[in-house]
Formats: structure tokens, sequence, C-alpha cells
């Protein structure tokens, strides 16, 4: 696996994983991940490309097996572990197919947040939720205006299904949500600043370390 890796030299101290998912390098998805990096600095930042890096998001038999019976992780999935471990913020982002995330971003948590290791859950002692450590923050691309998201309840379904169905279910602390709408727009000027807007938003509060909306 070839890490995209852009620390400070002090990586010592507070650090912010940005995990994106989009295929082509080029695209404004990747630009939003190098602004809020280069925002962010001099915290230590790691950005995590999944398309890059060949993450397979396919939930497989030995990840069954791990649900059902526990044990080592796979190595690609213990992998992950270990670079949210170094984490203490973690920030999505990717452009919303289907009022939802890429499906390579929902393998990668469907994956990597599992029993035993992102929560605790048994009929015995119910849910219990382990990444309390962690602050999770949404960098959403839409290609529909805001009032768009807003009749249809879109923004709505997207912060039920990502906010509540999966930060609060394994207990990281809600960062920023913010999204870029008419991300396809055709002026690039009115883009910049909704990229400025929504990078300043997430940096700002990853920097103060409390959440923002």
């Amino acid at each position: 696996m070839t890490r995209n890796t852009d620390l400070t030299p002090d990586d010592s101290g507070p650090l912010t994983l940005l995990v994106t998912a989009h295929p082509d390098p080029g695209s404004l998805t990747h630009h939003v991940a190098r602004q809020l990096a280069s925002a962010l600095r001099p915290r230590a930042v790691e950005v995590a490309d999944l398309h890059r890096e060949r993450f397979d998001p396919r939930f497989t038999p030995e990840d069954r097996r791990h649900y059902r019976e526990g044990g080592a992780h796979a190595p690609d999935v213990a992998r992950e572990h270990r670079r949210l471990d170094r984490a203490t913020d973690l920030v999505l982002v990717f452009p919303v197919y289907w009022w939802s995330m890429p499906a390579l971003l929902k393998g990668w948590i469907d994956r990597v947040f599992v029993n035993g290791w992102a929560y605790d859950h048994s009929a015995a002692s119910g849910l219990r939720p382990r990444l309390q450590r962690l602050t999770t923050h949404l960098l959403l691309l839409a290609g529909d205006d805001a009032d768009s998201f807003e009749r249809h309840g879109y923004e709505r379904a997207l912060r039920t299904q990502i906010e509540h169905g999966i930060v609060d279910y394994v207990g990281s602390r809600r960062g920023a949500t913010a999204f870029i709408h008419e991300s396809e727009q055709p002026s690039s000027e009115a883009t910049a600043e909704s990229v400025t807007r929504a990078v300043r938003v997430v940096g700002e509060a990853v920097r103060a370390g409390t959440p923002a909306t």
C-alpha cells in the first residue's frame, strides 16, 4: 500500500487524518483536501487517498469471521487502525454520490469501523462505543445547490446517516460538517469561494478542537 503522507516535522503532536475517495487526482475533491492540509499547517496532517492506496472496500469472508469470532484483523484493516490510533481528528472529504458517500469510502468504514475496535457489542452487554478520543469532520462536495438539498431533505438525510448513524454510533465527537454546493458550476470564482468557506469552517474546528457547524 502506498501512502500519501504529509506530516510536519513535529509529528508527535495532534494529527489530523484526511480521507479522500475519488478516482481522479485532478478532481475538486483532491484539490479541497490539499487546500485543507495546507490550511492546517503547522499541525501534522496525513492524507489517505483510498484510490491511490488501492484499498479494497469489499467486506470479505475473513472480515465476516472476525465479526463473529474475533481474533486478528486483516492486515490492511489493521494498518488503517494504526493510522487512526495516531489521529485526534478525522476528516472525510468526498463527493456526494446518490445522496450518500462513494462506495469506496463506505467500504472503508464497513471494514475499518468494526466491532472490537470502533465499538464493542454483544447480546449480554449491548453497545459500548470506543472512539471517544476521535473528532470526526465531514467535507462534502455536492453537484446540486443548497436550496435543493434543503427542499428535498438531502442534507438532513446525509447528516442522519453519517453523523448519527456512524459518528455517534462509535462514540466519536462530532466536528464540523461543511458542504460545497454546485461543485460542477462553470464559474470557477464561485466554486473557489465555496471551497474557501468550507475549508475555513473545517480548519477552524480542527484547530479549536471543538465542534462547529
